[in-house]
């Protein structure tokens, strides 16, 4: 609404609601002061058009204020997301109908204080947490919405929701890459939620200035995006945030708890983080270790020792698909393939880890 129009919209409530108050009262004042000199008949037209003159008089001081005050108000609301100010406005409305119920209620007692005065006191308090209520719940109800028109969708497939679960994937997971791989193969089922922080940090990583990261951060973009466009998996973008928490991972968290979901990672503390607080996780490296070929004590290896390790003669060396071996009294062969035989495995969600001796040592004991 151009300002010049609201403004003539301000002046013409202004002169109606004056005119409706001279109608009304200006009659009373003739008769309070017993004023006879115009008849009665007329005094309600003369109180409305006094009442308007008056009220038009005020729209030269009053206008130009109300109109500014109502144009900032529209240009903040326009700011605000449909989100936030249809939930809101949502949470209003019920909070007015508790309020209206409640108040009906009270009409029956015959007490100033809680007939009249009561029901104003609890409208305005009702209708302030209703609206509270539902602008800061917004998140979690536009998470019932989504999980509600998932189910339909499923059940219209003929699949049980809870067969499938929610994933949820963190950054670390879809940066690595292997995430694409193992959808593509179907060994993946059901809804891959992709949170939008997780994307604002995405973003955030790709348009830093250190050349790895960005790289890191773009290599993540384009994973999602063959995930959503080229393999078939159903995938969504989860709009909430949690601004009352800043960490991502503890955003995925509290999703996951939300969602009744699973988070799909690869980091080791977001790992553990979520075995701490009864959250399922998928860690992909759980993943990839659970299909490398199973290697025993016993068994013997042909392995290049390429770097010497943490303790005292130790060598390093690695499988094709880059496991770590640690030699023991292997730091004299740096350079050179070993044959070496494996005396334990270490097994975390970190990686698999194998320990080894060399071979010629095993023929001299």
């Amino acid at each position: 609404m151009k300002e010049s129009v609201l403004k003539k919209f301000v002046q013409l409530f202004f002169i109606f609601s004056g005119a409706i108050l001279g109608w009304l009262y200006v009659p009373d004042l003739f008769s309070y002061f017993n004023i006879k000199t115009i008849p009665f008949v007329i005094v309600p037209y003369l109180g409305a058009l006094f009442g308007g003159l008056i009220a038009f008089l005020a729209t030269f001081w009053l206008a130009d204020y109300i109109a500014g005050l109502i144009k900032r108000v529209e240009e903040a609301l326009m700011k605000v997301p449909i989100a936030d100010l249809m939930f809101g406005t949502i949470g209003l409305v019920l909070g007015l109908m508790v309020a209206f119920l409640i108040t009906v209620s009270l009409s029956g007692i015959d007490i100033l204080i809680v007939s009249d005065v009561l029901p104003i006191f609890i409208t305005i308090l009702a209708g302030y947490w209703g609206f509270q209520v539902g602008f800061k719940k917004r998140d979690e109800l536009i998470s019932l919405f989504s999980i509600s028109k998932g189910k339909r969708k499923e059940n219209e497939e003929g699949k049980q929701a809870s067969a499938h679960p929610i994933k949820i994937l963190d950054t670390s997971v879809i940066i690595d890459g292997r995430i694409a791989d193992i959808c593509q193969t179907g060994f993946l089922e059901g809804t891959l939620v992709i949170p939008q922080f997780v994307l604002e940090e995405l973003q955030h990583i790709a348009d830093s200035s250190d050349s790895l990261k960005r790289n890191r951060g773009r290599r993540g973009l384009d994973i999602l995006n063959k995930i959503q466009k080229e393999l078939d998996v159903n995938v969504e973008i989860y709009e909430g945030d949690f601004e009352d928490v800043h960490e991502v991972d503890s955003k995925l968290v509290k999703l996951a708890k939300m969602l009744d979901g699973v988070v799909v990672t690869n980091d080791f503390n977001l790992n553990k983080v979520c075995e701490l607080q009864n959250v399922p996780v998928l860690n992909i490296n759980d993943l990839a270790n659970a299909v490398k070929p199973v290697v025993l004590p016993g068994e013997e290896l042909s392995i290049q020792v390429i770097k010497d390790g943490k303790e005292h003669n130790q060598g390093i060396g690695y499988l094709d698909d880059g496991t770590m071996i640690v030699v023991e009294d292997g730091r004299n062969y740096i350079g050179k393939s070993l044959d070496v035989v494996v005396t334990s495995v270490l097994q975390t969600s970190a990686g698999r880890m194998i320990f080894a001796k060399p071979k010629l040592m095993e023929k001299a004991l």
